[in-house]
């Protein structure tokens, strides 16, 4: 129950209404500097509020500026005032051996006992000679306090700190002592690091998280360090603006050069830290060892695989080798079953044909079948009588034809095959051309003779043909054979070649012909060359026979045309 505290003496107590009952209230969330001030106490696990840490950072500080001890420049009355920017700002001020890590309040400080030190008043009260103007050293210390105390400028300077150690460590430096040597390197380059919270270089037992984090931050590093306080010039001395932009340009170039340097100064520090690190090399042996245990696992399941399928395909082949040997039981049992029926009826038909043969008369057939052969005889001859009287009396007109004729007739079958256009009246034409009996035939009577040839007997056909071939190969050396003719119209007249030409090497000649024309060098042979399987002397041939043909038929054909002209 909740209790009020009691009324004061000479007052009364009353009371106007009842309590309302206890609620709780919203949850509360701390925003802007209350936030910080909430974090910074959870982090470091207290509950004091924002004003007392800044109460506490504010006393913190004024007990650093009281215990603050500054050290005496020695070089500080030998500077020149106009070489003002190459000194070293912090060592003017006293503050050489606290360097970036001053703060305002102490710097400010160190400004303050420095002009109370060295001010030209206070020395030539004391008696001391001072230069005239700006010639003074004390424009040095004002340069010092001007530079550190703009948080730019002070920046700038950092940037180039004199006394920072840029030195990277080799590969060799670092062969025994790898921590010693790189773990102060990397603390020191931590300053230029725009994150905060850089990752420690660890010792031998880091993980390989801590490890990669680390390799990973400082490839990726992002250095707020900029060399503006080295340009050479200073913009604000132009005296226009195409000047200022010409300064302004050149320091931009100068700038990027020192941070491409300095970036690669970083990543040659990285490189060699990372091709030094024994836990690097640690970590590829472990995982070369798991990637081979892996592997070894992968083969050794590999291997129990294939034995599985080689017992199952023999298990297969076991059972297909015993269904063959089955089947195979069952064809031999299945041919001996054959066998013994066909010996069975063997058996059967060796008593019919003992039994027929003791029926019949050996005799009474033997002459039955040499009567049937005289017939056959008989017939033979009268055939062929009727043959040669066929070839000898003329095959058409009642006109004779000698075998000079004939063989004029297969030549001019061959040369004009079926196709050409009024065939047989061209074939009539070149006989009556041609042939040496001076008898003129029509184009009726060669083809009722052609008829009558195709109906000879092969052996007298191939007699024919073979005397019209070596008749014409005395005459010209070549009878041509057109693949377009049936082999009854050109009565198996023979050819010159081997082999006849087949209609792909004809179109390769007449292509050849078309491509080397008669004034190029070694034709012939580039002709052969361009057609397969003929020679120089093939194509020649072939080519002649080509160009009688050509002009055997334009002959012909003009008779005809004159002939048909004549009849009109």
């Amino acid at each position: 129950m909740l209790l009020l505290p009691g009324a004061p003496d000479g007052q009364c107590t009353a009371v106007t209404r009842a309590l309302s009952a206890a609620s709780a209230l919203c949850r509360v969330e701390p925003v802007g500097r209350w936030f910080e001030a909430f974090i910074k106490r959870r982090s470091r696990n207290v509950s004091a509020s924002f004003q007392e840490l800044e109460e506490k950072k504010e006393l913190s500080e004024e007990s650093e500026d009281e215990e603050l001890q500054l050290e005496e420049f020695p070089m500080l009355k030998t500077l020149d005032p106009k070489d003002w920017k190459n000194q070293d700002h912090y060592a003017v001020l006293g503050l050489g051996h606290v360097r970036y890590r001053a703060t305002q309040k102490q710097i400010k400080a160190a400004h303050k006992a420095m002009v109370l030190k060295h001010h030209p008043d206070k020395r030539k009260a004391a008696g001391e000679p001072i230069a005239e103007g700006e010639n003074d050293y004390f424009t040095c210390i004002t340069k010092a306090y001007e530079m550190l105390s703009d948080p730019v400028k002070r920046r700038a300077f950092n940037s180039i700190d004199p006394t920072f150690d840029n030195s990277v460590p080799s590969k060799s430096e670092a062969k025994d002592s790898f921590f010693e040597v790189f773990s102060p390197v990397f603390e020191r380059n931590s300053r230029w690091s725009s994150k905060k919270n850089v990752p420690k270089l660890g010792d031998m037992h880091s993980s390989f998280e801590d490890v990669d984090a680390f390799y990973s931050f400082w490839y990726n590093f992002d250095s707020w360090r900029e060399f503006s306080y080295l340009d050479e010039e200073e913009k604000e001395k132009a005296e226009c603006r195409d000047e200022r932009r010409w300064i302004e340009k050149q320091n931009r170039a100068a700038r990027a050069q020192r941070k491409k340097e300095e970036m690669n100064r970083i990543r040659t520090l990285v490189d060699n830290a990372y091709s030094c690190d024994p836990r690097i090399k640690k970590f590829k042996e472990e995982e070369k060892a798991k990637k081979e245990a892996e592997k070894k696992a992968k083969m050794e399941a590999k291997r129990k695989e294939q034995e599985a399928k080689e017992k199952q395909r023999q298990a297969e082949l076991e059972a297909a080798r015993l269904a063959k040997e089955k089947e195979e039981e069952e064809v031999r049992q299945q041919a001996l079953l054959a066998k013994k029926e066909k010996e069975i009826q063997k058996k059967a038909i060796k008593k019919e044909r003992q039994k027929l043969r003791t029926s019949c008369k050996i005799e009474e057939v033997n002459e039955q079948i040499r009567k049937e052969k005289e017939e056959d005889e008989a017939r033979m001859r009268q055939a062929s009588k009727s043959t040669e009287k066929s070839t000898g009396g003329g095959g058409g007109g009642g006109k004779n034809w000698s075998e000079d004729d004939l063989q004029l007739l297969i030549k001019a079958v061959n040369l004009f095959p079926a196709g050409t256009n009024s065939r047989w009246e061209v074939i009539a034409n070149y006989m009556n051309l041609h042939s040496t009996s001076g008898t003129k035939r029509t184009a009726k009577d060669v083809i009722g003779k052609a008829k009558s040839l195709q109906k000879l007997d092969p052996h007298q056909k191939d007699d024919i043909n073979k005397k019209a071939f070596d008749k014409f190969k005395k005459e010209h050396g070549v009878v041509p054979q057109s693949d377009s003719a049936a082999p009854s119209e050109r009565f198996e007249g023979p050819c010159t070649d081997s082999t006849p030409w087949t209609t792909e090497e004809q179109k390769l000649l007449e292509q050849a012909l078309k491509t080397y024309p008669v004034n190029t060098p070694e034709r012939w042979e580039k002709i052969a060359a361009a057609v397969p399987g003929r020679s120089k002397k093939d194509c020649m041939k072939r080519y002649k026979e080509l160009v009688e043909m050509v002009k055997a038929k334009k002959a012909a054909q003009e008779q005809v045309m004159n002939a048909a002209k004549a009849r009109k």
